[in-house]
């Protein structure tokens, strides 16, 4: 099994053959993107340095989020008409006050309609900040672009993709976006290891914001769910990653998940998508880390939530139940590594000393998925597209997302799901080679 092998800068690639020298390499690595700062590119005098991306959505919400080059107070234009006469003005940051950013601002768009279709438009008042009793809006500045988003629920077409370990590969991002693009999916899930090991929010920023890829506007009409991958973490940035991809607002989380801003739990059409994070690929008792990750705590609070979630109605009737994270909840492979070999992940009968796959995380949720009758768990984290079928003691499939790199074995992928026939159909594309990979089909549960 190959794993990771990333990009240190745009001129620098780390090669490795096997998957324990593509692991050392990466772990020397501090993984910046390397391009300019966003506030030093060639925006003109431009306030708004992005087009806007939607973050987690949901059945009455949906995050808009959009960089900018100075200090800022951002905003949101949001109606169901095209012409936006009927818009509410919804500013970035919470009740109290908004959130000024020279860098990113973020709108949490809260009491929309379920499966309804809404235009929206960004602007931004560019600020004059002095003091406490020294403020000015010094000009305004709005994208002439009029977006447009469909929310969540059980009327809404149930079609989504999924991309996994895009690690700032930007030839290979821009390769699996245009696919993604071309089937037009209600949203999209980001399966974790968006990241490599950022440092800088700026680099943070050109990841998800301002990729050097065709499509700006990648996310400004189709919607984002992410499920934080093990590289998501990593890096002083990584560890406030929510300034740049947002929470979820409190009212919209119970006080006892406030932690879990990332988890979701999404119906849309038929299928109930629920979104799960597996943390980090190696014990918090690994002295590389310092004692500085709490995985082993944050996995277990998702049970609760999970237990929860799937009681909710709009989740226990949907016909398809399909669970998203990052590390695998099952390995074949007795050498892989199933990430508790405490206190440092080594041990002689594994041929890796990082999670492989994820037992832990399989014994906390995967009997309450299996209770709810889940049928299908993607994951990715190995960097090889495979496929787990249903065997005795495990009534789900397992789908492993591919590797960000074009080769034969590590091509990336982006797994499709559409219900059509009273069927939730299943379509794995292999990007590198523009072919179907696979495809499965499922009846209801």
């Amino acid at each position: 099994m190959k794993r990771r092998a990333f990009i240190k800068n745009s001129a620098m690639l780390v090669a490795a053959a096997g998957a324990g020298n593509a692991l050392k390499a990466t772990e020397r690595l501090s993984s910046k993107v390397n391009h300019e700062s966003v506030s030093g590119r060639d925006n003109e005098g431009k306030l708004i340095i992005s087009a806007p991306m939607l973050q987690n959505y949901a059945e009455t919400s949906v995050g808009v989020a959009f960089a900018v080059s100075d200090l800022a107070n951002g905003y949101v234009l949001v109606g169901e008409k095209p012409d936006l006469s009927d818009a509410r003005k919804i500013k970035c940051g919470g009740y109290r006050l908004t959130e000024l950013s020279d860098k990113v601002s973020q709108i949490r768009v809260t009491g929309l309609k379920p499966s309804t279709k809404y235009y929206y438009k960004i602007g931004a008042d560019r600020i004059h900040y002095g003091g406490g009793y020294d403020m000015k809006i010094l000009g305004n500045e709005e994208d002439p672009v009029t977006y447009s988003f469909t929310t969540a629920g059980k009327d809404s077409p149930a079609h989504f993709c999924v991309i996994n370990d895009t690690h700032a590969k930007w030839a290979t991002f821009d390769k699996t976006i245009a696919k993604v693009g071309s089937l037009a999916p209600s949203c999209v899930i980001w399966n974790g290891d968006a990241s490599n090991t950022q440092e800088t929010i700026e680099s943070q920023i050109d990841i998800f914001l301002t990729p050097p890829i065709v499509a700006k506007d990648y996310a400004s009409r189709t919607p984002y769910l992410f499920s934080p991958g093990n590289h998501d973490s990593r890096g002083m940035a990584n560890r406030h990653l929510e300034k740049v991809w947002m929470f979820r607002q409190p009212e919209e989380r119970a006080p006892r998940d406030w932690d879990l801003g990332r988890n979701f739990a999404v119906r849309m059409g038929d299928v109930a998508l629920i979104g799960l994070d597996t943390a980090e690929d190696k014990m918090d008792t690994n002295p590389i880390f310092a004692g500085l990750f709490n995985s082993e705590a944050y996995r277990k609070a998702q049970v609760d939530w999970l237990r929860d979630v799937l009681k909710r109605k709009e989740i226990a009737k949907a016909p398809y139940l399909v669970a998203f994270c990052h590390i695998p909840l099952f390995d074949s492979d007795p050498t892989a590594n199933p990430g508790d070999i405490a206190p440092a992940d080594k041990d002689p009968r594994y041929k890796h000393d990082f999670a492989i796959w994820q037992r832990t995380c399989s014994r906390l949720w995967t009997p309450l998925l299996e209770k709810a009758r889940c049928q299908l768990i993607i994951t990715a984290h190995q960097h090889t597209y495979r496929h787990d079928a249903p065997e005795a003691g495990r009534s789900w499939t397992q789908l492993v997302g591919g590797g960000p790199d074009m080769h034969e074995r590590n091509f990336p992928t982006v797994i499709e799901g559409k219900v059509e026939g009273g069927r939730l159909n299943i379509t794995v594309h292999n990007v590198m080679t523009g072919q179907v990979q696979e495809t499965l089909s499922f009846k209801p549960r």
